[in-house]
């Protein structure tokens, strides 16, 4: 990296430098029914996401440059590429395009001190599970969680964050974030888990090396026929990434967590997610936390 990373001090969040104007989508490509239905079909097969129709537009933003990077002006000849090539290098690209990665240092925030409050006593080394780890805003803050609950007992923690985005994963293998995120958390922590830009990274954050240490990132699809991962884990987050799949589907995954967790462990959902009618693996223990039935 370009410039030092030093201790994080109390910094004044930089002001937006401008305005952008707000247009439609360009439609130089064409994107008809067929090509959108196609879509659907292709990342609910390879991801498990279940697109809505009126993701069209959101779909044609985000495959565009995709097409244009290979000189494509129909969606359907870059449908007929992927097509023609089921293990290309180029389904990644496909995949990671078409992923929602909204999230956020201690995103619902009521989890963690659950979190804390369930590993305080437990004996042996704590592992956690982030199934949907993105950028790695969260299996960070669950690192963060684990070394302020167990002090010197957190050396033996480990965090398994995984995500089927390989762009994002580099992203939070990085550890590196703009300082606006960071500033959201209290001046403590940032000072104990951050390090600050200067020089040519100014207006940035690194996670210390140690935070980063009790993570490991692994490339995972929910829906691949057999998973590496081994339990079992003191808990498991998979919080607002079901919402993009169907109801069998969120079944299927459910059941598979249900062996790696330990006995007494908890899994942990999304505000806007409901498992009780999906699964009998799992029983509500509180606000979005579930534990074996």
């Amino acid at each position: 990296m370009g410039g030092s990373l030093n201790d994080i001090a109390q910094q004044p969040v930089a002001p937006a430098s401008g305005w952008s104007s707000y247009g439609s989508v360009d439609r130089d490509l064409e994107l008809t029914d067929a090509d959108f239905r196609r879509i659907r079909e292709l990342i609910h097969q390879r991801a498990g996401i279940v697109l809505a129709e009126h993701k069209r537009e959101m779909v044609y933003s985000r495959l565009a440059k995709r097409l244009r990077h290979y000189g494509l002006t129909r969606f359907s000849d870059y449908l007929a590429r992927l097509e023609r090539r089921p293990d290309a290098k180029e389904w990644e690209a496909f995949t990671n395009a078409l992923t929602t990665n909204l999230t956020a240092f201690f995103r619902e925030a009521h989890h963690f001190p659950q979190l804390a409050k369930h590993v305080q006593d437990r004996a042996g080394a704590v592992r956690v599970w982030c199934a949907a780890a993105s950028t790695g805003e969260e299996p960070y803050s669950i690192a963060i969680t684990l070394s302020e609950t167990l002090g010197p007992r957190a050396a033996d923690a480990k965090v398994l964050a995984t995500d089927i985005d390989t762009e994002a994963l580099a992203k939070a293998r990085a550890g590196i974030y703009p300082i606006e995120q960071v500033h959201k958390m209290d001046e403590a922590r940032i000072k104990r888990y951050f390090q600050r830009g200067t020089g040519g990274q100014v207006g940035l954050a690194r996670v210390r090396p140690e935070l980063r240490h009790m993570v490991e990132f692994e490339v995972l699809n929910l829906l691949a026929p057999g998973w590496s991962i081994k339990g079992p884990f003191d808990a498991i987050f998979c919080r607002n990434t079901m919402i993009y799949f169907d109801k069998s589907t969120q079944a299927r995954i459910l059941e598979r967590f249900a062996p790696l967790l330990k006995p007494d462990g908890l899994l942990f959902a999304g505000h806007s997610e409901n498992f009780s009618y999906i699964s009998q693996a799992f029983r509500l223990r509180g606000q979005t936390i579930y534990t074996l039935a």
